[in-house]
C-alpha cells in the first residue's frame, strides 16, 4: 500500500477522527477538575517524545495515543477555571466547535480567490467590531496572530503616514536621510510595544518616556510637547494593574497636533464593547489605530489578534506585497491588511464568538470577568493580603511580603499546590503576585478555592 493509499483510507474510515474526538472530550472534562499545572510525573513522561526521526511511516492512531497519554497530562489547564497566570482566556464552546470545522476547511486566507467564505466573514467581523467599539466608519481590520503583530502593523501604518505627510516615501527610501519621527510612551508600556518599536527601526533609545501614576496610567501633564512627527502609545489595560490611560484627554491633544495615536488594548479594549465598563475607554474612538486579542477577554481559541486602523491607505501601503500571480479582487483580500500572506482562517472563530454572544453577551462575559476579579480582591483582603491596585477591570496584584524572596517562595508554593496557577511580576520595585481573571469558566467557587491556596501557601512559607 502506498503512503497516499494509506492516508486516503485513514480519511475515509474516520476512525482516526473519532479517536481524536474521544481524547478531546476526555481532556475537556478532566481539565475542569485536574491540577492546573502538570505533575512531576507528567513532566518526566515527556521523555517519551525523545526519539530519532523515524525512517518509515508510522501508525496514526498510535501517534494520537502518544499525544493523549503523555502530551495531555503535560499541558497547562488554561481552559479550566483556576488559571490566572497570564492574560489567557478560556474557549467558548461555540468557538472550539468552529475551530474544529475550519481545521477541516484548512483555508489560506490571503485572497478572496483562495477563500471567499473567509473573506466574507472577515468583512462582517470588521463591521461588527466598528459597531461594538463605536469606531469611525472608515476603520479597517487586519486579522493577525496576536497583539504583538497587531501593534507592529499599527505602528507600521503610522510610520508610513507620518513620512508621507512629510513627502518622504518610506517604502522606496527607507530610514536613511528620513525626517525624524518621535515615539512617546508611558513608562509602564508593555514589552510588545517596545519590541515593535525596535523591529520597525525607531530605536528603543529614542523613546520619549512619560511618567505614570501609582496605577501605571500616563500622567497627561507629564507629556512632552506634541507635533505632527509624533507616534503616541497608549494603554487600554495595564498588564499588571489593569489601569487605563486617560485616552480622551491625550487623544484630543494628539489630534490637535496631527499626531498619530495607537492604543494597545490586548485585553482591555473589550471594555469599550460593554455598557458597564465603557467609561474606561472613553475617547478611544479618537485614536488612529488599535490592537486587541480575541483569545484573551473574548475567549476565542488561540491564535486571534486584531489590528484596527482608521487609515486604510496607510495600512495597506505599509504592509504591501506584490506578485504577478496575486489575483486581487473587488471583495476583501485579507493579505492587504496584515504582514502575512499565508494565514489560517482565525476570523471565522471570532465571527462565531461575536454572533453567539451578541452585544449583550459581550457585556455579560466581560463584566463577569471583572466581577470575579473584584471578588478575588475582596477575599484576599479579608484574608489579610494587601491588594496594591484599583481593581478597575480583570487584574489583581498583591505583595504578600516586603521580602521579594518570600513572595517568590509563596508564588512557587501556590503553583506547586496545583489548586490554581498564578505568576509573578515586578510592580513599583516590588515582587508581586499578578492575578489575571480571563476565562468564562471561572466561577465564584473557583475564586474562593484559589484564595484558600494563597492562604495555605503563605502559611507554609511564613507560618501564619
Amino acid at each position: 500500500m502506498t503512503l497516499r493509499d494509506k492516508m486516503q483510507r485513514e480519511q475515509q474510515l474516520k476512525t482516526l477522527f473519532e479517536q481524536a474526538h474521544s481524547f478531546a472530550f476526555e481532556y475537556a472534562n478532566d481539565a475542569l477538575g485536574r491540577n492546573v499545572f502538570p505533575s512531576a510525573q507528567a513532566l518526566a513522561d515527556l521523555d517519551h517524545f525523545d526519539e530519532a526521526l523515524p525512517n518509515n511511516s508510522g501508525d496514526a492512531q498510535a501517534i494520537l495515543e502518544q499525544l493523549h497519554n503523555y502530551g495531555s497530562p503535560a499541558s497547562v489547564a488554561q481552559t479550566g477555571g483556576r488559571y490566572f497566570g497570564f492574560v489567557n482566556g478560556g474557549i467558548l464552546p461555540v468557538t472550539l466547535a468552529t475551530k474544529w470545522l475550519t481545521d477541516f476547511w484548512d483555508q489560506n486566507t490571503a485572497l478572496y480567490a483562495m477563500s471567499p467564505i473567509t473573506s466574507k466573514l472577515e468583512h462582517i467581523c470588521e463591521q461588527w467590531l466598528r459597531q461594538l467599539f463605536n469606531l469611525p466608519d472608515n476603520t479597517v481590520a487586519g486579522f493577525v496572530s496576536g497583539t504583538s503583530s497587531a501593534i507592529f502593523c499599527g505602528l507600521a501604518a503610522a510610520r508610513y503616514r507620518i513620512y508621507k505627510n512629510r513627502h518622504w516615501d518610506f517604502n522606496q527610501r527607507g530610514h536613511n536621510g528620513a525626517p525624524p519621527i518621535r515615539i512617546i510612551a508611558g513608562r509602564h508600556t508593555h514589552g510588545a510595544v517596545v519590541k515593535a518599536i525596535a523591529l520597525l527601526g525607531f530605536g528603543i533609545d529614542n523613546i520619549e518616556w512619560v511618567d505614570c501614576d501609582d496605577q501605571g496610567r500616563i500622567v497627561p501633564s507629564a507629556m512632552p510637547p506634541i507635533d505632527d512627527s509624533c507616534i503616541i502609545l497608549l494603554q487600554a489595560g495595564n498588564v499588571n494593574s489593569g489601569a487605563f490611560d486617560p485616552l480622551h484627554e491625550i487623544c484630543d491633544s494628539a489630534n490637535a497636533a496631527n499626531a498619530w495615536v495607537h492604543i494597545d488594548g490586548a485585553f482591555g479594549l473589550w471594555a469599550g464593547g460593554t455598557k458597564r465598563l465603557s467609561h474606561l475607554t472613553e475617547g478611544m474612538e479618537k485614536a488612529h489605530s488599535w490592537s486587541v486579542d480575541g483569545h484573551k477577554t473574548l475567549n476565542t481559541p488561540y491564535d486571534s489578534g486584531i489590528l484596527l486602523c482608521r487609515d486604510k491607505d496607510a495600512l495597506v501601503m505599509a504592509l504591501q506585497a506584490s506578485g504577478a500571480y496575486l489575483n486581487f479582487s473587488e471583495s476583501r483580500d485579507g493579505m492587504l491588511y496584515t504582514p502575512e500572506m499565508s494565514r489560517r482562517a482565525r476570523a471565522v472563530e471570532l465571527w462565531a464568538a461575536l454572533k453567539y454572544l451578541g452585544s449583550e453577551g459581550v457585556d455579560e462575559l466581560v463584566y463577569g470577568l471583572h466581577e470575579r476579579a473584584v471578588q478575588f480582591a475582596n477575599e484576599l483582603r479579608a484574608a489579610n493580603f494587601e491588594v496594591l491596585n484599583e481593581v478597575v477591570f480583570n487584574q489583581v496584584i498583591i505583595a504578600p511580603s516586603e521580602d521579594n524572596d518570600i513572595t517568590q517562595s509563596i508564588i512557587e508554593a501556590i503553583q506547586q499546590s496545583g489548586e490554581c496557577w498564578v505568576g509573578g511580576s515586578l510592580w513599583m520595585g516590588k515582587k508581586v503576585i499578578r492575578i489575571s481573571v480571563c476565562s468564562w469558566v471561572t466561577s465564584a467557587q473557583d475564586v474562593s478555592r484559589s484564595v484558600q491556596a494563597f492562604v495555605q501557601a503563605r502559611q507554609s512559607i511564613c507560618g501564619k
